[in-house]
């Protein structure tokens, strides 16, 4: 009797010890997978975006910026301003798809903090992020658009902004 249950002891002791390095390699597993896929969002989230200083005086190629108080005025052309937050999913697919086309002539897309920027945010009415808004050379609202359900730079800007 004192036979049955140590072998009854030992093998709960060792099923026990199997759960526990299993449960322990998936937890690793998942663990790797999330430090993976955090790397990858902050490597598109920090992707660098132009500055004005960055930008050539002649500004005849489209340009794709980073926000500046300034920026507005003193920015020849059409001005789209994109209120872009690093841990929203449509952002980042609108951010790495207008860092992929080639922008027109005389277009300068400015990529505004969302989080950061809620004086801009309240002045053109967006309480959303992947809102766009074109803005004349005095910072005045033309148009606006949220490409929440359609982030591409073809639905969003090509089509609804610039038409």
């Amino acid at each position: 009797m004192n036979k049955r249950y140590l072998i009854f002891g030992l093998l709960a002791l060792v099923l026990l010890i199997g759960l526990s390095a299993a449960y322990l390699y998936a937890r690793e597993s998942a663990n790797q997978q999330n430090a993976a896929e955090m790397e990858r969002r902050d490597k598109i989230a920090t992707q660098p975006t132009k500055t004005l200083e960055d930008a050539p005086s002649t500004h005849s190629k489209g340009q794709y910026v980073t926000y500046s108080p300034d920026i507005i005025t003193n920015t020849p052309g059409t001005k789209i301003l994109f209120f872009h937050a690093p841990w929203c999913p449509q952002c980042r697919m609108l951010d790495a798809d207008i860092t992929k086309t080639e922008l027109p002539d005389n277009l300068t897309i400015i990529k505004v903090d969302y989080d950061s920027n809620q004086a801009l945010r309240q002045e053109y009415g967006v309480t959303l992020q992947t809102t766009l808004v074109m803005v004349d050379d005095d910072g005045k609202l033309i148009k606006k658009y949220v490409a929440y359900n359609e982030p591409s730079y073809d639905v969003a800007i090509k089509e609804n902004l610039l038409d």
